[in-house]
């Protein structure tokens, strides 16, 4: 009879104790006192007397294509098993079928485990409130929305990789105002200021990434001097991670994908994704990392023990810096473009870059307030700002550049391509143009409900059709009772004071 460990175990207990083979038999529930002699005999145990099996029981179907395989993981260690049973079903046609997957998986695990070297997790020993580490990790999986709007950003997150303490502030890129952003709002809630602020070695925001050092390698680049203000500011060394590893980051790399899966359960709690304003999202991020902040305030206790208090003032969270308007109405900055009010044309304006916007000042006032565009080359195009001009010379709107960036609805494009279709090219233009400054004359939703109608419409139209449906019928000025002036009340006033004078 086929007995487990567990019983073995009890039987021999048993015998040990003075107990009859039938009686130990008994008690391992055994139902023969011969496997209790058995086992004594042997004396060892029934795993131990298993031998391995060293024959297969179905014909191995990789056989054939195996010494294929393993130059395939040796020459690209990357490639996924998945992906390479998919080029086997391609090569071979009918000859590999989707239930020998798991079997294949299993195969080159199996390969992986006995001749494939992997790069090892390194534990570090962390020193308390020595370090604050830092890095930005995108949140587009949790699909967020504002008003409705999908909304693409990234979470600035910094970490007390001793104690695990974390703060974040939403973002739109890494660059170095998102990282001023983070480790100065980290700093801030935080109150104490650590030794080191680490990063690792690819962000834009701690190298200086201008034309001539792009040709630098990473250790001759250095880091760059607006970085390094920062830091002074409050105190705090720079560090970053060698080349090639990020591992080197790893408290605040592993806490990103916690720190999102938390978010992500509060959204399920909270039963929707979408939020009202940026404001609004962030603050239920940061009570989301409160909660998880509540945890570790004794480790956290320890690492304020040995930091230096916050006692500097807060730096500015934006870039300012003087820029001449071209002629062509549009402002250069950060690499992008932003169409300005015409009468800017040629001045030179301070312009404030943030996070978010841009601010552009001149003579001591605010002009425009824009959203700051990321990446190279982008444009944001105000046509109001272009209305003017584009009157006066209409035949520079056909091939304008930025010409897109003029139909400021739907409805707008559409009437502009059914406005070409009867009419010629310049008075098609013109008509368009005359429409576009109805809407730039503050009616610009009705407008586009004005074009809607008319492009229902089979008979032509042109912009006249579009101000008759938008111009509000004019009433009759109400008539106004005639006023008669009595100046004797008058004459009366003055005399009683100039007998006050003179008494």
């Amino acid at each position: 009879m086929t007995a487990t460990d567990a019983q073995v175990r009890l039987l021999m207990k048993e015998r040990t104790a003075g107990k009859t083979q039938e009686q130990a038999a008994v008690k391992a529930n055994l139902r023969s006192r011969k496997t209790v002699a058995k086992y004594e005999k042997l004396g060892k145990l029934p795993s131990e007397l298993k031998s391995p099996r060293n024959y297969r029981t179905r014909p191995d179907a990789f056989s054939g294509v195996w010494a294929e395989i393993e130059q395939m993981l040796e020459n690209a260690p990357g490639l996924e098993a998945k992906t390479i049973f998919e080029w086997l079903q391609e090569k071979y046609p009918g000859r590999y079928q989707e239930n020998q997957l798991r079997t294949f998986q299993r195969r080159v695990q199996i390969w992986r485990g006995l001749h494939q070297e992997q790069l090892l997790s390194l534990d570090q020993v962390r020193i308390p409130g020595e370090m604050l580490q830092t890095d930005g990790t995108w949140m587009n999986e949790l699909k967020i929305t504002i008003g409705g709007e999908p909304f693409e950003h990234l979470l600035i997150h910094s970490v007390l990789p001793y104690s695990n303490w974390e703060w974040g502030r939403i973002a739109q890129s890494e660059s170095l105002l998102s990282i001023r952003l983070g480790v100065q709002s980290t700093l801030l809630k935080l109150g104490y200021v650590p030794k080191f602020h680490q990063t690792d070695n690819s962000t834009a925001a701690t190298h200086n990434f201008g034309a001539k050092a792009r040709e630098k390698s990473l250790q001759e680049r250095g880091y760059n001097e607006e970085y390094l203000q920062l830091l002074a500011h409050y105190g705090m060394q720079p560090r970053t991670t060698h080349i090639h590893s990020p591992n080197e980051n790893g408290d605040v790399e592993s806490s990103n994908g916690k720190t999102k899966k938390a978010i992500d359960q509060h959204l399920l709690l909270r039963g929707i994704r979408d939020f009202e304003s940026i404001a609004e999202y962030e603050a239920f991020i940061h009570s989301v990392m409160d909660n998880r902040n509540a945890g570790r305030e004794k480790k956290l206790a320890e690492e304020l023990a040995v930091m230096q208090p916050l006692d500097a003032k807060p730096w500015p969270l934006m870039r300012e810096k003087e820029i001449k308007v071209g002629n062509n109405g549009i402002l250069r900055a950060g690499g992008n473009g932003y169409s300005l009010p015409s009468n800017l044309k040629g001045k030179r304006v301070r312009v404030r870059t943030y996070e978010w916007r841009i601010e552009v000042w001149y003579a001591s006032k605010l002009i425009e307030t824009l959203p700051r565009l990321t990446g190279l080359n982008r444009y944001h195009i105000n046509y109001r700002h272009l209305i003017g001009s584009l009157l006066r010379k209409p035949g520079g709107f056909r091939n304008y550049r930025h010409r897109d960036d003029l139909f400021p609805q739907t409805p707008f494009r559409l009437a502009w391509e059914a406005l070409n279709e009867h009419l010629p090219p310049r008075k098609a233009d013109l008509a368009y143009l005359r429409i576009l400054k109805l809407a730039a004359d503050g009616q610009e939703n009705d407008v586009a409900t004005a074009l809607k109608l008319l492009l229902e419409t089979e008979k032509k139209w042109d912009d006249k059709n579009v101000a008759a449906l938008i111009s509000p019928t004019l009433q009759a000025p109400p008539v106004l009772a005639e006023q008669r002036v009595e100046l004797g009340a008058y004459d009366q006033l003055l005399t009683q004071e100039y007998a006050h004078v003179a008494a």
